[in-house]
């Protein structure tokens, strides 16, 4: 799963959290394959080109493969730039922390008491089935927006335990 609690250190220093959770989106083409995929596109497009080597009908026909070549590239960057999304949940005692960090929308910082903090999971939820919200300090903040349904469910359990077990 696309998300790791990291565990305290032992003696932990009273700054240090209780329980951290590290969430960051599932990542299916990794860096060094992108070399490979825009290679192997790039070269299936050409294949039919060879049949007009030599003709002006390739000149014609090469700026519909660069468009298309390059396109995939932007696209395939754009996907790996939203892969660098991270969520860290950090848990103390007396507060709770969620820090989101998106690569284009910037920082966000949410800070609620653990004691108050409502761990909630709709799973009937209109738009994302299996919504998971934490709800505390008069604000309702969504956790994993980009996990499975699945995960989510998971995720809702192990979350609502380590918030019991830190007060």
């Amino acid at each position: 799963m696309p998300y790791e609690w990291i565990a305290p250190e032992d003696p932990a220093p009273k700054s240090a959290p209780a329980a951290e959770l590290h969430l960051w989106p599932y990542r299916s083409l990794l860096r060094r394959d992108f070399v490979t995929f825009i290679a192997a596109t790039a070269a299936m497009v050409l294949l039919p080109l060879i049949a007009v080597m030599g003709s002006p009908v390739l000149w014609g026909l090469l700026p519909f493969f660069a468009i298309a070549v390059g396109g995939i590239w932007y696209a395939l960057q754009r996907n790996q730039k939203d892969g660098e999304i991270l969520e860290e949940l950090r848990i103390w005692p007396d507060r709770i922390t969620l820090d989101h960090t998106h690569p284009r929308r910037g920082h966000l910082k949410w800070e609620a008491n653990p004691y108050w903090v409502q761990v909630k999971l709709d799973p009937h939820h209109e738009k994302t089935p299996n919504y998971l919200t934490l709800k505390g300090s008069d604000r309702v903040v969504e956790l994993g927006a980009f996990l499975t349904e699945d995960e989510r469910a998971a995720l809702y359990d192990e979350v609502d335990r380590a918030i019991r077990a830190v007060l």
